[in-house]
């Protein structure tokens, strides 16, 4: 009887689970793995995705396949806080003097006595008024939103589940780039959405392959990270933003602008070079703190219905003190001067990173990103796997996101990690890199990782 790719991946997950394919080892390249078992590759091809689907592999671009160090989840990563004692997993720059500044922000709202609005319901579009001030705040010298292409979300990830709801019905496609925030694959998994991974190369998402991938089946959208890009820290030059806006227009493709991260670098926005093809989206958690967030939508005015609709039906509107709390930091001066002291802690974090780990790396180790980003790419020697080195920096205390938190397509991730450098205080930041630094240039086998 011929076997099926599922009876063979649950035989290798059987062999995971008794030991005896141990963490680390390297599964036989697919067709070598037919041929000895006699099945067709696609055969062999689909038992190996399975596999990777239930986080018991890793695939690793030009390297094979190979146990994971500790089974993954199956759910989107990067998603709670780590339990590690330190956190270089996920990116909260939360500055110990800014705590201060929103308590007495929020004291003088309370004495002055809640805005009426702050206390009733409030429609994805806010209020006049609100619409104004986030206008005038989301604002850069060669673009400003209209007021009425403004609406609110909870987070910005509900602003980017909302975008993507009202561009792209269940079964359509979406592309993005290869390397992504997690976050996106688990919303477009839960909407029904197919993400379309796009290649990339220096500067971010390459032209070429969102046409290419327009062509072969036509997308309803792209999702991309034009500055700061997470998790690679690639920024777009202004001739590869021209181009894009060209691509959109010709196209009629709409793009998700994920400005997030952008208050770090000033960056003129994609939507600035296609306002009618681009749907900006922002948020208050990067920049101000992650407890007391709100989504910013700016929209070509033709989407703003679509979007409202999709906020409301995915119960993903802002709730009203937020939004208030929100609006009297945009026009008090608060949220300009946090991020302000956030653009030089980002500096001076990214300092530290390359003093402590590039001046001394060991031979394969390389360090990338925009030294204007609370986090940094690290390419692994040949000796290291990178869920083999996240599970090792784990048991030193340490939660870093392998690359496989972030790639589109399963089993296609390249040999790295990502490091958020935004949250340790800096001493224990430098303690932490220095740990990394010597586990990078130990043997794997030597921190207990076969």
């Amino acid at each position: 009887m011929r076997e099926n790719y599922l009876s063979i991946a649950e035989a290798i997950s059987a062999d995971i689970a008794a030991g005896r394919l141990r963490p680390g080892e390297r599964l036989p390249p697919q067709r070598d793995f037919a041929y000895a078992r006699k099945i067709a590759v696609s055969t062999a091809s689909r038992a190996y995705s399975e596999l990777v689907r239930r986080g018991l592999v890793t695939g690793e671009v030009g390297r094979g396949t190979y146990v994971r160090a500790a089974p993954g989840p199956l759910g989107p990563a990067l998603a709670e806080p780590a339990l590690a004692p330190i956190d270089l997993e996920l990116i909260f720059p939360v500055l110990p003097e800014q705590n201060a500044e929103l308590a007495r922000g929020l004291q003088e709202m309370l004495r002055a006595g809640l805005p009426d609005q702050a206390l009733r319901p409030i429609g994805a579009a806010g209020t006049a008024a609100a619409r104004e001030t986030a206008a005038h705040f989301l604002a850069r010298p060669d673009w400003k939103p209209a007021a009425r292409q403004i609406l609110f979300a909870g987070n910005g990830r509900q602003a980017i589940a909302a975008a993507l709801a009202a561009l792209a019905p269940a079964g359509e496609r979406i592309g993005v780039e290869a390397m992504t925030y997690p976050i996106v694959k688990g919303i477009a998994a839960r909407l029904g959405i197919t993400l379309v991974p796009l290649a990339l190369d220096e500067e971010g998402l390459r032209p070429d392959a969102l046409a290419r991938a327009h062509r072969a089946t036509p997308l309803r959208g792209v999702y991309l990270q034009p500055a700061l890009h997470n998790p690679l820290g690639l920024t777009m030059s202004a001739a590869r933003r021209e181009e894009l806006a060209t691509l959109l227009a010709d196209t009629g493709l709409v793009a998700v602008e994920d400005a997030v991260y952008s208050f770090l670098a000033d960056e003129p926005p994609l939507a600035s070079l296609a306002p009618a093809q681009t749907i900006l989206i922002d948020s208050l958690s990067k920049r101000i703190a992650p407890g007391l967030t709100l989504g910013l939508i700016a929209a070509p005015a033709r989407l703003t219905d679509k979007l409202a609709v999709a906020l409301r039906s995915g119960a993903w509107t802002a709730a009203a003190f937020p939004l208030a709390a929100g609006l009297r930091w945009m026009t008090d001066g608060t949220a300009d001067r946090i991020a302000n002291a956030k653009r030089r802690d980002a500096r001076e974090r990214q300092e530290l990173a390359w003093q402590e780990i590039a001046r001394e790396a060991p031979a394969g180790l390389v360090l990338k990103g925009d030294r204007r980003a609370y986090h940094l790419w690290l390419e692994l020697p040949d000796g290291w796997r990178a869920d083999a080195f996240a599970a090792a920096a784990a048991r030193q205390g340490i939660a870093i996101a392998p690359a496989s938190a972030f790639a589109v397509s399963p089993g296609h991730a390249p040999n790295a990690v990502r490091l958020a450098l935004a949250s340790p205080p800096l001493e224990t930041l430098r303690g932490a890199l220095q740990t990394l630094r010597r586990l990078a240039a130990s043997d794997a086998g030597d921190s207990g990782v076969e």
